[in-house]
């Protein structure tokens, strides 16, 4: 989970909302078994705005008990709470590891729960992580609808890119199939990984970087700064990937 921190606390979109929001609160949905990633979330989001507010929810009473022996409110705080947010107003929502229990066509109504909860200009960050945080996918969703999917991998690990969908967001894990988009771009990102392989003599993260440069010229817009894709991250815009 410190992939999507780090990824959080850099972002402009979402540095940008925590900064001009009023009083902002941030939920994170469904922290688990522990509230170890909550609590990194909060130091990390810290470091942006010192009086921002993290809620972590859970639906388990017991997870609710064990997470407040960690509690520091205002800043941090755990509730019981589900897609409804508990009644809160945040501007951001991280909700990871959710979702993959629910069927597909059940993703974008759980989607506008939780943004019809937030404030206008709200934004929602849903994805899927393994268990040691080396493969990590996220769709950013605005009110308006998806904006972006983030791939974030650990590069000395990495076989091949296409490693990672096996832990794509719900929305589509189901559809890396020949004929759908997002197998057209992980297709390509293993192409472009296997061309920058003389690029391994300066590290896997100069391979990454030449990989996804490659990205534009075969036709796929690439967002994001520089330094984050050279952190073994790729953003792109998700009608670029979008189900057909």
């Amino acid at each position: 989970m410190r992939r999507v921190d780090r990824w959080l606390a850099a972002d402009p979109a979402v540095t940008r909302l925590l900064r001009r929001s009023e009083s902002p609160l941030v939920v994170d949905l469904g922290y688990g078994a522990s509230p170890v990633t909550t609590v990194e979330l909060a130091r990390w989001l810290a470091r942006v705005r010192g009086d921002v507010r993290v809620l972590g929810l859970e639906l388990d009473p017991e997870r609710v008990a064990l997470a407040r022996t960690a509690a520091d409110p205002p800043r941090l705080d755990f509730r019981r709470g589900g897609f409804e947010l508990a009644g809160t107003r945040p501007v951001l929502v991280r909700a990871f590891n959710v979702l993959r229990q629910y069927a597909e066509h059940e993703v974008e109504g759980a989607w506008r729960l939780m943004l019809d909860a937030m404030p206008a200009g709200g934004l929602l960050v849903e994805g899927t992580c393994d268990e040691i945080g080396r493969l990590v996918t996220w769709v950013t969703v605005a009110a308006g609808g998806p904006v972006s999917l983030t791939l974030s991998l650990r590069l000395a690990e990495l076989d091949r890119p296409s490693t990672v969908a096996e832990r794509l967001p719900k929305i589509l894990i189901h559809r890396n199939v020949p004929g759908e988009r997002i197998h057209a771009l992980l297709t390509t990102l293993d192409a472009c990984w296997a061309t920058a392989a003389p690029q391994r003599a300066f590290g896997a993260r100069a391979r990454w970087a030449t990989a996804v440069a490659m990205l534009p010229g075969r036709g796929w817009p690439v967002l994001g700064r520089p330094d984050r894709r050279r952190a073994g991250e790729l953003t792109v815009p998700w009608e670029s990937v979008a189900p057909r």
